[in-house]
């Protein structure tokens, strides 16, 4: 898994966090077979963290109701 390392310095949040992100947002370019995948030779996982990263994708953090 290759995150941009610049912006993981400058990343407030957890790490757990940020990587359970990247890799839901892989898999879901993976399972629709985005386009974006055919056109770069870097990783699933590399282009989701930059998404991320960039916020291009946003994620938020649902937590469980009562």
């Amino acid at each position: 898994m290759i995150f941009p390392l610049e912006e993981l310095v400058k990343f407030k949040g957890g790490m757990y966090e940020i990587t359970v992100a990247a890799s839901r947002r892989a898999y879901q370019l993976a399972m629709v077979k985005d386009e974006i995948l055919q056109e770069n030779d870097d990783k699933s996982v590399s282009i989701a963290a930059r998404q991320l990263f960039t916020n291009e994708v946003q994620y938020r953090i649902e937590r469980p109701s009562k």
